[in-house]
């Protein structure tokens, strides 16, 4: 039967059948890897072929995995040289931003917008917790929802307190499968508790010492919005190092570089050192943010370290 993962753990799944039964499944024996060096062979939002192997219990036997449309993937933790997908088949990603408890950094913002642009997966930053903004706070929001919405980017606020923001929240998310990532103690449960009551996700206080949230989704898993949407929930990403994307093809996910490339005097340009490059010029200039090309030079040499 096909199906789709609504869980991982890990090493068991939960797959669900067109019917809308759920099955714990295992993948069966040593499963065939696709060309993707990664540590987790499936991923939520995979669809998959599976046989029951026992009906009492709801037991089943992922036989096969259909090739993927697209996913966000990060570079694993533990395992050099090796990515771990996130989710796949994604219709759009929403990446949960906070300016402080915790502050999620421009640079974290920008590996995950370029992971999402390398597989054209539409990206929406969400910032979150805005009833506790000061004025210096709304200055540097301002800031920020200036160089992205610039770009393309949507850009939305929302409190769960006060549920600002939540109505428009729930339009974007109507008839699409996405993906809502972000740091531990930006608020994902708390929000999904909103807009999905009857799940009650468990949350966590911001831990005074170290600044940092505490993590409360420990395996990535989708739910059911409605009928046709779905939300896929996954554990808070403490760093999101890029995967599988070459320093010479980087600037191509920068939407803002992208549409200026072949002004440059070298068609080799790496947009670092060499004259005549049209990007350092746009960034002389303002029309790219300063903010943006630093993120750029810091994943290129990442990248070229790597190579």
């Amino acid at each position: 039967m096909k199906g789709l993962i609504y869980k991982s753990t890990g090493s068991w799944y939960q797959v669900r059948d067109d019917k809308g039964y759920f099955y714990k499944a295992r993948l069966r024996g040593k499963f065939k890897q696709q060309e993707l060096k990664v540590t987790n062979p499936i991923a939520v939002g995979d669809w998959v072929d599976f046989s029951i192997e026992s009906e009492t219990d709801s037991i089943a036997i992922i036989e096969t995995i259909y090739p993927r449309e697209n996913y966000i993937i990060r570079k694993s933790a533990h395992k050099t040289a090796h990515g771990h997908l996130i989710a796949s088949n994604l219709d759009q990603s929403a990446l949960v931003v906070t300016l402080h408890t915790p502050r999620t950094s421009i640079g974290f913002i920008d590996r995950f917008l370029v992971s999402c642009e390398a597989f054209r997966i539409p990206a929406i930053l969400i910032f979150n917790k805005i009833d506790l903004y000061t004025s210096e706070d709304q200055y540097i929001y301002q800031t920020l929802y200036d160089i992205y919405s610039s770009i393309g980017y949507t850009v939305l606020t929302t409190s769960t307190v006060t549920e600002e923001g939540l109505d428009t929240l729930s339009t974007f998310l109507q008839d699409k499968t996405t993906l809502l990532s972000g740091h531990s103690g930006v608020g994902k449960s708390s929000l999904l508790n909103n807009l999905l009551p009857e799940i009650m996700l468990r949350t966590s206080e911001i831990s005074d010492y170290s600044n940092k949230g505490k993590h409360t989704t420990t395996f990535a898993e989708m739910f059911d919005y409605n009928p046709t949407s779905r939300i896929i929930d996954t554990p808070g990403i403490k760093e999101l190092g890029v995967f599988d994307i070459g320093s010479d093809e980087l600037s191509h996910y920068f939407p803002e570089m992208r549409k200026k490339l072949g002004g440059c005097k070298f068609h080799n340009c790496r947009h670092i050192n060499e004259p005549g490059c049209s990007i350092k010029q746009a960034v002389e200039k303002g029309s790219i943010a300063l903010s943006r090309y630093e993120s750029y030079i810091s994943i290129y040499q990442e990248e070229d370290t790597h190579r």
